[in-house]
């Protein structure tokens, strides 16, 4: 093991600048055995450092490599197994646990009692030694750095130790002054030893010098006495002037202290006096100031605000135990009760005052479409909002009184005004007095013009006289369409805006002075002054008032809203009897109410989507919008309806001319409207029932067929979707021409007929026999159908003939169709190009089944275009 020590330490250490004190031959626990050998060292230099090193042979087996190594201040356990019983086990944990076995006992128990030497030397974190036998820990370590491990070098390092640095220098200078130092070491060695005893002798002799020194050095101890006794006194009388300086400390340090307290008690008086003192001025002002004129109102509500900052100073702790400051509250409560109390009943006459003088112009509005202006009122009023919120910061009762007299006040006069407006708008739309407009006004059972009844017995008349006495669309409100035009319907949409205009700056104007003079424009949650609780059956409000706990609202601006309803409860009933009314003076009033409220509805959103404007406004738009459709389907139930007269010819259908109407004003009236998407619904459900009950009563006529009314219709509807440029209609645009196309073609063949019949049954006998396999040209071998039998057909259609037999059926068109849609040309045009057809193709037959013969028809196309032409001049 001592060969194997000095190889490593050769090899392995000493170039690394270390030095080998251990070395144990181990192998790893539970595995094959692969000897190594677990080494402690420390290094040369300072700091030292003391590690751990794992060395093992090389896999060729000829010299010695360093494969891993851990600083012993890592190394937190060290587990010998035993105590008692000799053990080769042993492990060893750093970060993990490594478990060895050395190759005998002897040589683990050396090399842990070397790791517990290098510990209590070198490391100040001791490391834990478990199962360790005592007799191998020694029970201290000399401290020192010459000392070795275990006090002696003998015992843990090897038998020689190498020279430092230094002494390898002074060995080399003394060798240096002597030559033959290294031929001649006994000469050397006799010349150390001569210097030796020199330097005894010498020591010897200087005896004498110690002597006197020694004397020196009793005779200084002597004065050192001397100095101390001096010293001694010195401190005495010291002593006595610290005592007196400790008393002055102390008497300055009461002085410091009563002054302090003398300062904190002036503070604490001077807060008192500064923020809970109360201005005589603002006293007499609280007590009886004038709360009529401007510079009284500023006066009461400075001194208000003054108290209310008095009342609320925030008192240090004990402030609220003394005498003094518990008078001064209560005097303070006692003027905030008083000026509450003067204020709220100042208010309260104010509102009546008010009301008398807003009542006196009510007359002057009684036959204007206006309503009265409110904003000297407000203006008025709002003086005291800062009062208002003081009272509403300091007495929450009386500022929930102050609002709740404001809308019982407020809402019974607005309710007379706006009733009154109203009436004014009704009077103007019917055009009746106030005396004599029950039915305009109230809605009563009674009937403007017309009945019922007249609307399920609607005839088909000539075209004459078909506006005067078929159903209209106009018709709807029991009024016929001669009492109304286009001025009675401008004078209605001007009326209904103007209302729509007067209401809106009113309830605008009125929100805007509940915001300022309650102090209600800050959107945050507080406790409700009351509880308006919309009745959704009734359309009222009901109301649920308790003074000592005030119902919670969400938010200041949802109060706002309900104080609005209450107040303006009567608006939503009245503009919904006005749309009845204007509903029933015309079905297509709906049409400009939808659009005017649509617009007003779209404008009230875009500036608070939650406000009571809003909200009525769509509320009553949904009125409007309920009538509009119901003005659609009674349009479609009347088309239903129409019954056709069975003397006189169709034409065009009433509700095909009403439809017409109906679009073009709608156009105008929707015009770069917001609810564009209602009208194009509607426009679906009309059209469609348009095109039904066209087919239907074009299957239910017996004097007019059943083509003519197709063709006539829908070629006015499509006119009528051409020249409007409905862009939701195209697609019906196409279908009513192409169902126009269809029928016109279809009444012409039919019309038309065979006007050369015999001749026609001859040519359908020839096409009989080529489609039974016959030749064309074999044809006139055939005994019923050869060149003769051809002429004999032919002599029997002459040109007058052919003549007499287009004017009749010219006239027999006439009666057919209507002078209003204008089509007699464009039929007997239709026709003529049918006959050419029939002429051209008979002609070709002759000149395929006989050619060569001779034959020809003896009237030309020419002929036949000269006959119509004279025929269409004649009429």
């Amino acid at each position: 093991m001592t060969a194997i020590k000095h190889a490593l330490q050769r090899d392995i250490f000493t170039p690394n600048d270390e030095r080998l004190l251990s070395i144990v031959n181990v192998c790893k626990a539970g595995k094959k055995k692969k000897n190594c050998f677990l080494c402690a060292t420390v290094t040369t230099e300072r700091p030292v450092q003391v590690k751990v090193v794992k060395v093992k042979k090389s896999d060729k087996g000829d010299f010695y490599k360093r494969q891993i190594a851990w600083a012993l201040r890592d190394l937190a356990v060290v587990d010998a197994k035993d105590a008692i019983k000799e053990n080769p086990e042993f492990d060893l944990h750093f970060e993990k646990i490594y478990k060895w076995v050395a190759s005998s006992t002897a040589e683990k128990n050396a090399f842990i009692s070397c790791i517990w030497k290098l510990n209590q030397r070198y490391l100040r974190k001791k490391i834990d030694f478990v199962n360790v036998s005592s007799q191998l820990l020694e029970e201290s370590v000399p401290s020192g750095e010459n000392q070795s491990v275990t006090g002696g070098d003998e015992e843990v390092v090897d038998e020689y130790q190498e020279l430092n640095a230094r002494e390898e220098q002074d060995i080399e200078i003394m060798m240096e002054g002597c030559e033959y130092a290294i031929s001649n070491a006994e000469a050397f060695a006799e010349k150390l030893s001569r210097e030796l005893q020199a330097n005894i002798q010498s020591i010897m002799a200087s005896e004498k010098q110690v002597n006197i020194l020694m004397k020196l050095l009793d005779e200084a101890l002597k004065e050192v006495d001397q100095i101390e006794l001096k010293l001694s006194s010195y401190e005495e009388m010291l002593q006595s002037v610290k005592e007196q300086m400790d008393q002055i400390s102390e008497s300055n340090h009461l002085i410091h202290l009563s002054n302090t307290n003398n300062v904190k008690l002036l503070s604490e008086i001077e807060f008192l006096v500064n923020h809970m003192d109360l201005a005589k001025g603002h006293i007499k002002a609280l007590q009886e100031g004038d709360l009529a004129s401007s510079r009284g109102i500023e006066a009461c509500t400075n001194a208000a605000d003054a108290l209310l900052q008095c009342m609320n100073v925030a008192l240090r702790p004990g402030h609220d135990l003394l005498l003094a400051v518990k008078q001064q509250q209560q005097r303070f409560s006692d003027l905030r009760e008083l000026f509450a109390r003067r204020l709220a009943s100042h208010l309260n006459n104010v509102f009546v005052q008010q009301g008398h003088d807003q009542s006196s112009t009510l007359a002057q509005h009684s036959v204007e479409l206006t309503l009265p202006n409110h904003h000297p009122f407000h203006r008025d009023l709002l003086r005291y909002a800062k009062l208002m919120e003081w009272l509403k910061s300091t007495d929450y009762g009386k500022y929930e009184g102050l609002t709740k007299n404001y809308m019982d006040y407020l809402s019974r006069l607005y309710e007379r005004e706006i009733k009154d407006f109203f009436e004014v708008a009704k009077i103007k739309m019917t055009g009746t007095t106030k005396e004599s407009k029950k039915f305009g006004l109230h809605g009563s059972s009674g009937k403007l013009t017309g009945s019922t009844s007249s609307l399920n017995k609607l005839s088909v008349q000539s075209s004459g006289n078909r506006r005067s006495q078929s159903s209209s669309l106009l018709d709807m409100g029991n009024m016929s369409a001669s009492d109304l035009d286009v001025a009675d319907r401008t004078k209605f949409d001007k009326i209904f805006e103007q209302v729509l205009s007067e209401l809106e700056p009113l309830c605008l104007a009125e929100q805007d002075f509940i915001s300022k003079f309650f102090k209600l424009q800050q959107h945050q949650s507080m406790p409700g002054t009351m509880a308006e609780a919309e009745d959704l059956d009734g359309g009222t409000l009901s109301r649920q008032h308790n003074c000592g706990t005030p119902l919670p609202v969400s938010s200041e601006k949802d109060m706002i809203r309900q104080m609005m309803i209450k107040i303006f409860r009567c608006i939503e009933p009245e503009l919904n009897n006005l749309i009845a009314l204007g509903d029933k003076i015309d079905s297509f009033n709906s049409l400009y109410m939808l659009v005017k409220m649509s617009h007003h509805v779209w404008t009230a959103q875009n500036v608070d989507p939650a406000s009571f404007l809003s909200t009525t406004l769509g509320n009553v738009l949904v009125t409007v919008k309920r009538n509009f459709d119901k003005c659609i389907s009674n349009q479609i139930r009347q088309m239903e309806e129409v019954k056709i007269s069975k003397k006189s010819k169709v034409g065009i259908l009433p509700f095909v001319a009403e439809f017409e109407e109906f679009a073009g004003l709608a156009e105008s009236i929707f015009k770069n409207a917001e609810r564009r998407g209602d009208l194009d619904k509607a426009y679906t459900k009309l059209i469609r029932g348009v095109f039904v009950n066209v087919e239907k009563v074009a299957n239910e006529s017996q004097k007019t067929p059943r083509d003519v009314v197709m063709m006539e219709n829908f070629h006015h509807i499509f006119a009528t979707l051409s020249r409007l440029k409905i862009s939701c209609l195209e697609a019906e645009k196409k279908e009513a021409k192409q169902k126009y196309t269809d029928h016109l073609q279809s009444y012409v063949i039919y019309s038309l007929g065979q006007p050369l019949e015999k001749l026609n049954h001859f040519f359908e006998g020839v096409e009989a026999r080529v489609a039974q396999g016959i030749r064309e040209e074999e044809v006139s071998y055939q005994l019923a159908f050869n060149k003769q039998e051809l002429r004999k057909v032919i002599k029997e259609y002459p040109g007058k003939e052919v003549k007499k037999g287009l004017d009749n059926l010219y006239k027999k068109v006439d009666k057919h169709l209507c002078e209003e849609e204008n089509l007699l040309q464009v039929v007997w045009h239709s026709m003529q190009d049918e006959f050419i057809r029939q002429y051209k193709h008979f002609e070709g037959l002759i000149a395929r089944c006989y050619p060569g013969s001779g034959v020809t028809m003896e009237f030309t196309i020419q002929d036949i275009l000269d006959y119509c032409s004279s025929i269409a001049q004649s009429h």
